[in-house]
């Protein structure tokens, strides 16, 4: 038929990849529980062609089993040349700029507050204080090509996707990595949206710098939330080095304080970790502590986790 026909066309013009990863671990995050283990798998669907107008059009769908007992997670097109740039639609998992660059230190393995949970009121949840404005579903962003070092990128979620906030939410944000300064990354980055219908304009920002020399790479990163309370009020400053001590093997040490409007004292992570590759396999560690967790004085916890990964 002529349908059958078209399709033909298309698919001789398309690509269609599988992409996937399967790992195991064992972690541990409170002093007091017993140790856990967990598996994550997915499988990536791409779905790519160039239309006659030059535009490279990808369509990437993940099946994963750990969502919840469902099939599909994050689902994304994405449309672009390399002029233009590339404009996405995230229907599930997207990520906003802020969201994309709310830890961007370097590091063999996890971030050093990643594997935290709260015990302020006696039950398990997230300690993971994080200014990462709002990333999800419904997402669009654009990512510009990059001219001479430099390039941008902004997204939008309207307000039917609103999770902790009665209106849209939009950001913006700029990456340098200067020419003249071969391994200098810098990047800034700005958004803003109201909590409610008294807490208006909240304004969230992150900079941070990279320098890699050789094997080392060093970080600095500074994360705000700034609010008309308290409660929307908030900071993070953190710090990262990372170490390849081989094509295969890396170790890296960060530090990481956020500072709650709400609450005294400031929260504080530090942690190492390190990540061997043999293969398409990959040991991966790390070893965290953080204290005032939630800012509760003297809540403090020590977690690990070791993986086991496998790319194929």
């Amino acid at each position: 038929s002529a349908l059958a026909g078209s399709l033909v066309a298309m698919s001789a013009q398309a690509e269609v990849t599988l992409s996937g990863g399967a790992s195991v671990a064992i972690g541990k995050t409170h002093d007091t529980d017993k140790a856990y283990y967990y598996q994550n798998d997915s499988i990536n669907i791409t779905y790519s062609g160039e239309t006659d107008g030059g535009l490279t059009v990808t369509t990437k769908v993940e099946l994963d089993g750990d969502n919840g007992g469902g099939s599909y997670d994050n689902r994304s097109v994405a449309i672009g040349s390399e002029d233009m740039g590339t404009v996405t639609y995230s229907a599930h998992g997207g990520s906003s700029v802020m969201g994309g660059w709310d830890d961007v230190m370097p590091t063999a393995y996890e971030e050093v507050f990643a594997l935290t949970k709260d015990q302020a009121d006696g039950t398990t949840g997230s300690g993971n204080l994080t200014i990462a404005g709002h990333s999800g579903n419904g997402i669009w962003r654009y990512d510009s090509p990059s001219i001479s070092g430099i390039s941008f990128s902004a997204a939008y979620q309207n307000a039917a996707a609103a999770t902790g906030r009665t209106s849209s939410y939009s950001d913006m944000g700029v990456k340098i990595a200067p020419e003249a300064v071969e391994g200098l990354e810098i990047g800034y980055a700005t958004g803003e949206y109201d909590e409610s219908a008294t807490v208006l304009g909240v304004d969230v920002s992150v900079m941070y710098a990279k320098y890699t020399y050789g094997s080392f790479t060093v970080g600095y990163q500074k994360n705000e939330d700034d609010g008309t309370n308290t409660a929307t009020t908030d900071e993070s400053d953190s710090w990262a080095v990372s170490y390849a001590i081989s094509d295969d093997l890396s170790v890296s040490y960060g530090q990481h304080t956020y500072n709650d409007g709400n609450l005294t004292p400031d929260q504080e992570s530090s942690g190492f970790s390190a990540s061997y590759t043999m293969g398409g396999t990959t040991i991966s560690a790390a070893f965290n502590e953080t204290e005032n967790v939630r800012g509760i004085a003297a809540n403090d916890e020590d977690s690990y986790e070791i993986a086991l990964s496998f790319a194929f």
